[in-house]
């Protein structure tokens, strides 16, 4: 069985942040009853059509991803492709807008300081053959 989560894991200075997020390949919009269009992710596109077309979603438009991906990834993808018009663009470019702003809040920001020289030492043969034997 796939394993449908991707787990990513960085240290920085002993901390570490771990962000699991989940993969798919199928991504696209669906116009719900009520008239509402909704980016739609999904890992099966036969079986998301059936569970679309059961709850009554109309004007759904599902392609298969190149390969798996985030909601990001997979929203980026969509807006490249340009798959997406009309409110059903509005719909991915919202979804799009919102993600990237979570996105930004996992990132950190670094600043480079200067760093001091160790002052010089000199060292032997001998002295680095004792520390090796050690």
């Amino acid at each position: 069985m796939q394993n449908i989560f991707l787990n990513r894991k960085a240290t920085l200075k002993g901390n570490i942040m771990s962000a699991t997020e989940k993969t798919f390949t199928v991504a696209g919009t669906a116009k719900n009853s009520d008239g509402t269009v909704k980016a739609r992710f999904a890992n099966d596109l036969v079986a998301r059509i059936k569970i679309l077309n059961k709850a009554g979603c109309t004007d759904i438009n599902l392609v298969e991803l190149p390969r798996e991906m985030t909601k990001l990834e997979a929203l980026q993808y969509l807006t490249e492709q340009g798959i997406t018009e009309g409110d059903a663009g509005y719909a991915v470019a919202n979804k799009l807008a919102e993600k990237s702003k979570i996105a930004k809040k996992g990132e950190v920001k670094v600043k480079a300081t200067k760093v001091a020289k160790a002052p010089k030492s000199k060292v032997t043969a001998e002295e680095l053959v004792e520390a090796a034997k050690a």
